[in-house]
């Protein structure tokens, strides 16, 4: 067992030198698809937020990559790894994944062809990575200077959009359930550009805009630029702690509305939001 996990570890670690040098961030993977590496503030609640300011592993797609060494200090930090993940939204291609998940008796395919009827868009040949699911993930390109934001099910049941902040599990990954493998004929390609037809539906709905107060001062901007860099999976969490800490510091009130529109923009809902902040001034007696 152990010699097989050696041998999927290393062949991981192949295919994602491989992305690498087509220009591909990508970081370790478990057999979960899950970043591989813990974080290293895991049992400090308390630490700031970081990025992987503080220079060691584990701030998942943070850690992203195409340094060749630096990709082998990763996969070496993470013996276990079977799969690699690729980072959406950084350079050059600013990677948008569409992931057409079949699991919940959908048929993801046939509503991306509905919309693609409704609105006038034609989804171009592009990479295709096949998921042992059934379902599929398309890469497309986005602009540079446009950030699409993760969401689960907003464009259609089924569908769910990998943007700034999420990852693509690569092709060639081992996971519990099977392997990703690349579709046929699809392997070289590049990922097209998204079509502005789709690509103003990635995009969120236009809301009032509610800039920080200037009482809240920059802290509270770093509390609200906390927010909108969580990615799914972490955004009621950062939401919650940052409105644990405005409250303590006696500027919850002043940034609700700047911190329901940063939680609205990575893909939580305002009522969900709201819950989450409420919940945060009960937690610190407020």
């Amino acid at each position: 067992m152990a010699t097989t996990d050696r041998q999927a570890t290393t062949l991981a670690l192949a295919h994602a030198l491989s992305a690498a040098e087509r220009g591909l961030a990508v970081i370790p993977l478990s057999r979960t698809k899950l970043p591989a590496l813990r974080s290293p503030h895991r049992d400090d609640p308390s630490h700031p937020p970081c990025h992987g300011e503080c220079g060691r592993f584990g701030h998942g797609v943070y850690d992203a990559t195409t340094d060749p060494a630096r990709i082998r200090a990763l996969f070496a930090a993470a013996p276990r790894a079977t799969g690699y993940g690729i980072a959406c939204g950084l350079p050059p291609y600013h990677l948008i994944g569409v992931d057409l998940d079949t699991k919940n008796v959908t048929d993801p395919r046939a509503a991306l062809r509905a919309l693609a009827l409704r609105h006038g868009f034609t989804v171009p040949p592009t990479v295709v990575v096949l998921t042992p699911s059934g379902g599929r993930h398309l890469w497309l390109s986005g602009p540079p200077d446009v950030v699409v934001p993760n969401s689960a099910g907003r464009l259609a049941p089924g569908i769910d959009i990998r943007g700034a902040g999420g990852y693509l599990v690569g092709p060639g990954s081992r996971t519990a359930h099977g392997t990703y493998r690349a579709a046929p004929g699809a392997a070289h390609l590049a990922p097209a550009p998204c079509p502005p037809a789709l690509l103003r539906l990635l995009l969120p709905p236009p809301r009032a805009h509610h800039p920080t107060p200037p009482s809240a001062g920059g802290h509270g901007q770093g509390l609200v630029q906390f927010v909108l860099a969580a990615h799914e999976g972490q955004r009621n969490t950062r939401l919650f702690w940052a409105a644990c800490r405005a409250y303590e510091d006696g500027i919850g009130p002043e940034l609700v509305e700047p911190l329901v529109d940063a939680a609205r923009a990575t893909g939580l809902s305002a009522r969900e939001a709201r819950a989450t902040i409420a919940s945060a001034a009960r937690m610190t007696g407020r």
